[in-house]
């Protein structure tokens, strides 16, 4: 697989921690793919946010959301998925910070596109995410 683009939506008041995480394990050889990560390192005015977040996941092939347990009070994540599919990039959640099933999602991620974190489902949504919208 070549190497995609990946922009990391997460909430960043409550799930940097497992955004770290994800980045460096992704990172770890033992893994399938390499991961960019393009997300925003540190809170930003909003205009200022909005115009370089929508170039970054312009650039990007794949947004994957990391679904945490306080999804409902991310409203950044919301926009991102926006931006997103503006720019035809797909998107695929992964379940963080004991979220489930019943956990609520971000406006705009679909539940059958939303996966636990195990790295060969995830590697399997990577390869078909790279099939689809502006990978095709």
């Amino acid at each position: 697989m070549a190497d995609p683009r990946a922009f990391i939506s997460f909430d960043f008041d409550n799930n940097s921690g497992e955004k770290l995480y994800f980045v460096g394990q992704s990172k770890n050889s033992r893994t399938p793919f390499n991961i960019e990560d393009w997300s925003s390192k540190a809170h930003l005015p909003q205009n200022e946010w909005e115009k370089l977040i929508h170039a970054k996941i312009n650039k990007c092939n794949i947004l994957i959301v990391l679904v945490g347990r306080n999804m409902s009070s991310a409203t950044g994540v919301a926009k991102e998925i926006s931006f997103a599919k503006e720019h035809n990039v797909p998107v695929f959640g992964i379940y963080v910070d004991k979220a489930d099933e019943n956990s609520n999602l971000p406006a705009g991620l679909q539940r059958n596109r939303t996966i636990n974190w195990n790295w060969d489902r995830i590697a399997n949504a990577i390869d078909q995410c790279m099939t689809e919208g502006k990978n095709k």
